[in-house]
């Protein structure tokens, strides 16, 4: 069973596949916070911008088998009439959607014919069969997962030492501005860490700024 907060088509808009055809699946539920308002201030990640509690969005619902679950992603990518040599990119996400994505489920999103992707906090290990892997660490948690394609680090965040990062095993080194009121600050901040560190990349959220659903 899976629990899928939403399903959509959409463009990726981060990271090294920003503006990329991509089927979104939001796996509801996470393990750094429980997505209540209240409990934010407590939480080991305090500046979430998702909504993934509930099954109630968008193709939402529970799903009672990875058979299942793929097929609907196929149905709403119409992956059938998808013609290119770029295969179609299903993106796991949430939430944190280790807590439910297993290798079944990505077996069964294969069968189907997509690129299977993971935007994952890192704090659980990854099943094997993912094409992509991207970790995102939230300060304050233990990362298990230290090697992949793309690592994504939210700026700002305090008490995190990003030259530590950079021993870990990943293709890509991201810095994306924390949302918020303060974005325009965080963003001026986080280009001038790149210019400063070249290690990284710098990461814009293109889906906001171009309000693509």
């Amino acid at each position: 069973m899976y629990s899928v907060k939403e399903i959509f088509y959409s463009l990726q808009g981060e990271g090294a596949h920003s503006g990329r055809p991509a089927v979104f699946v939001r796996f509801a539920g996470c393990n750094l916070w429980n997505g209540l308002e209240e409990s934010r201030e407590s939480a080991t990640c305090q500046f979430c911008d998702t909504d993934f509690v509930g099954i109630n969005g968008l193709n939402g619902g529970k799903f009672k088998s990875a058979d299942e679950l793929a097929s609907k992603a196929t149905e709403i990518a119409n992956i059938k009439q998808y013609q290119s040599n770029l295969p179609l990119m299903v993106i796991c996400t949430g939430g944190e959607p280790l807590l439910q994505v297993d290798e079944p489920l990505i077996e069964a999103f294969k069968a189907q014919g997509f690129y299977v992707a993971v935007e994952t906090n890192g704090t659980i290990k990854a099943p094997a069969g993912f094409d992509w892997i991207c970790v995102s660490p939230k300060a304050g948690s233990e990362i298990i997962q230290q090697q992949g394609n793309e690592l994504k680090v939210v700026f700002g965040q305090s008490g995190m030492d990003l030259s530590n990062f950079l021993t870990w095993r990943f293709e890509h080194f991201y810095l994306q501005p924390m949302d918020g009121p303060a974005i325009d600050q965080s963003t001026q901040e986080t280009i001038a860490y790149c210019k400063a560190n070249p290690s990284w990349k710098l990461s814009l959220q293109n889906h906001k700024i171009l309000n693509i659903p």
